[in-house]
């Protein structure tokens, strides 16, 4: 049984039940993978977000699509998952109709966000690579736009279905909703609907973005050619130009990756007969489609260095914050340490007076005090020349270039 709605006509309300199509191990399994997907895509792209707003006021205009395809990965993980997971463990759909309409409407929203914002930033790379002249005026006002434009363009087939231009429902596997399907085969506005959004939500997206990094890979190719022949500068294509081609291109093939299957049983459905479709295509279609929200954080924060940094940079100051706030709290640890550390430091001093070895004071958790005892000191080298009978003694730095490279 797929959909049961019951109608109670007296206190008009209505009851709608769905109830899995799958195996309920399969639905357990289901439900464990979104649990995992779901906190990974939550601490990944929180991550990511934390470090983009930290160093916000150094982001170049490109990366804008980078934090706005977090925001509706974040977005679609936060508003999916929660209603997904003890769907999915007990066996059917747990919420009401407009409940469902509301996650159908959100995954819709999300996922054509993602989609088109890739579609976007594969378009400014290659007025980057491509068109250098045009690509250096890239600015802050035109991400802007960009970004409003695809929330924008997300939104027209995200809300078609609510105005009748389309239909919402329940999954054909049962504990989820999203595009009704079935419903192109009983009328012709959802038909209409769902070629439009194969079309202009997928077709021409993977389109442009195909062509827009075969252009890129030819121009890189093609500048690689033209530095072995010392050719003009201006012909090169910067180091910071082929990263974020190298990252772009690894996000869109790793997006187009999850949704294609999706895309493609959806189109079986659509198109063909329903009923030939089975359910656990779709269960297994959509379950690596909401995988999609795991592959940006992880390519933005493992590859790319001015993430990497950042991210180290922040996790360092809040060690070092926390270190602080046990040294201000401690007082009496903090004598014995700076007691500890005069008497190792002093320990440990030569002969001539000169630190052999500062390990042994860098166990202390207030290791400040020890860089101050030495911030003054700096060691000079000597040279001994011998004029004649003569020797005198003279500073390396004071010699003549010649003679101290001669010296070293």
């Amino acid at each position: 049984m797929r959909q049961c709605p019951t109608y109670t006509m007296g206190n008009a309300s209505e009851t709608f039940l769905l109830v899995s199509r799958i195996s309920k191990n399969n639905d357990f399994l289901m439900g464990t993978l979104y649990t995992i997907f779901g906190v990974l895509s939550i601490a990944g792209n929180g991550v990511l977000l934390f470090v983009a707003y930290r160093k916000k006021s150094s982001l170049k205009p490109a990366e804008f699509f980078v934090v706005n395809l977090a925001i509706s990965d974040l977005g679609m993980t936060m508003s999916l998952f929660p209603l997904a997971i003890p769907s999915a463990y007990t066996h059917m759909w747990l919420f009401n109709k407009p409940t469902c309409t509301v996650y159908a409407f959100c995954g819709v929203l999300f996922g054509l966000c993602s989609l088109t914002n890739l579609t976007v930033l594969s378009c400014v790379c290659w007025l980057k690579v491509c068109c250098p002249n045009y690509g250096n005026k890239f600015s802050y006002c035109h991400a802007w736009l960009l970004v409003a434009g695809v929330w924008c363009y997300a939104s027209v087939f995200a809300v078609g279905p609510l105005s009748g231009w389309g239909e919402y429902g329940a999954e054909p596997y049962g504990t989820a909703c999203c595009i009704n399907w079935h419903a192109p085969s009983q009328n012709s506005a959802a038909m209409s609907y769902i070629i439009c959004l194969f079309f202009f939500c997928y077709i021409v997206p993977c389109t442009v973005i195909f062509l827009s990094y075969m252009f890129i890979l030819m121009t890189v190719r093609g500048s690689r050619q033209a530095v072995q022949q010392h050719m003009s500068p201006q012909n090169k294509i910067t180091n910071a130009h082929t990263l974020i081609v190298k990252l772009s291109v690894a996000v869109c093939i790793g997006f187009l990756t999850a949704w294609s299957p999706y895309a493609i049983v959806s189109m079986w459905a659509a198109f063909g007969n329903p009923t030939n479709v089975p359910p656990m295509a779709f269960a297994l279609a959509a379950i690596f489609a909401k995988s999609s929200t795991l592959y940006n954080p992880i390519v933005y924060l493992v590859f790319k260095p001015n993430f990497r940094k950042s991210l180290c940079r922040d996790v360092a100051l809040c060690r070092k914050s926390m270190c602080g706030c046990l040294c201000l709290h401690s007082s009496t640890q903090k004598g014995t340490c700076m007691q500890a550390q005069s008497k190792e430091c002093n320990s440990t001093r030569s002969s001539n007076g000169l630190p052999e070895n500062h390990r042994n004071c860098r166990h202390c958790p207030c290791p400040e005090t020890v860089r101050q005892n030495f911030t003054d000191y700096s060691p000079q080298q000597t040279a001994r020349i011998l004029k004649g009978s003569v020797h005198s003694e003279v500073a390396v730095s004071q010699l003549s270039n010649e003679m101290q490279s001669d010296f070293l």
